[in-house]
Parts: C-alpha cells; sequence; structure tokens
C-alpha cells in the first residue's frame, strides 16, 4: 500500500519540532540556551532560529505561499532571543508544515522543488525528507547542547513513535 510522502513526512516534522520545544523548555536558564562552550559552532537558539527559518522558508513560502521572507544570515548572527520569541517560532514552522504538507498531492512530490538547495536541483519529495533529516540532526545538536551546558542528563521525551501512530490512525 502506497503511502502519501507529504501525510507521512509531515508527523515526523511535527514530532521533531515538539521536541526541539521540549529542549528548549528544559533550560533552567534561559542565558544558557545561547552558551557557546568550545567546540559547538552553534548555540541551540541558534540552531532553533535557524531550523524555524528553514521551514518557514521551504515549507511555508515556497510549497504554502505564505508570505514569508528568511533571512538566513540573521537566523545565524541573532544572539540572546528571548526564549518567548524562539517558542513563537517553533510554533510559526509547525504551522508552515501543518497548513501545507497536507495540501500536497504525490504528483507533486515528483515534481522539481521551486528553489536549489545550494545549486542542487531536489524533486519535492526529495527536499521535504531532507527537510525531516536536517531537522532530525539539529534537535540531537540541540539535544546535546542542553545537556552539555545545564549538566542534566535526562531526556525531555523525545522522539515518541506513539506520536507516529496516532498521527497514521487520524489519516
Amino acid at each position: 500500500m502506497a503511502t502519501h510522502l507529504p501525510s507521512l513526512i509531515g508527523p515526523f516534522l511535527l514530532r521533531e519540532l515538539r521536541s526541539v520545544r521540549l529542549e528548549l523548555e528544559a533550560y533552567p536558564d534561559e542565558q544558557l540556551i545561547w552558551a557557546l562552550p568550545p567546540g559547538l559552532p552553534n548555540s541551540t537558539g541558534t540552531l532553533i532560529l535557524h531550523l524555524a527559518g528553514n521551514l518557514q522558508h521551504y515549507v511555508g513560502a515556497l510549497l504554502g505561499g505564505n508570505g514569508y521572507v528568511r533571512n538566513r544570515d540573521e537566523e545565524f548572527a541573532a544572539r540572546d532571543v528571548p526564549r518567548a520569541v524562539l517558542l513563537e517560532q517553533i510554533a510559526a514552522a509547525e504551522a508552515a508544515v501543518a497548513s501545507t504538507l497536507p495540501l500536497l498531492s504525490d504528483e507533486q512530490m515528483s515534481q522539481p522543488f521551486p528553489e536549489a538547495i545550494r545549486e542542487h536541483h531536489l524533486q519535492t519529495g526529495e527536499l521535504l525528507t531532507q527537510l525531516a533529516v536536517h531537522l532530525a540532526y539539529h534537535l540531537g545538536q540541540i539535544s546535546y547542547h542542553r545537556r552539555l551546558v545545564t549538566g542534566n542528563v535526562q531526556g525531555v521525551g523525545a522522539l515518541s513513535a506513539a506520536e507516529i501512530v496516532a498521527a497514521r490512525s487520524n489519516r
């Protein structure tokens, strides 16, 4: 039985974004969100701005036409953005995913994505898969950053398989 790719990837993206939110909320001190220990190129705050901008741009603006305008340089340059603003950015990325992916057809998945990614031309389905893998990669970095700077090795209940099963039953 074939699975509609957007309805398959959407729940994974939303689950990972929920996990990003849980990681962010687990920082006891807002300043630690922006800590840069030696050897780490990005703080959690930077990674969240980057992930939210990435999804709002590729999914919300380019696939969903929501008018979002990305400033990628600012995602990496901004510092000390309040946690509340980071949470708003996560919510905006979730909204872009939730409102756009259900509207995409299987035919659109095999079509060229409207914008090259660093000069590479992907099909829309490939791009959505790339976005999911990219999000998961940075989620792992966020988890390690939080554990390193807070000294708290406890997980936050991320990556629930139950969320994917629930999403499948709601399709």
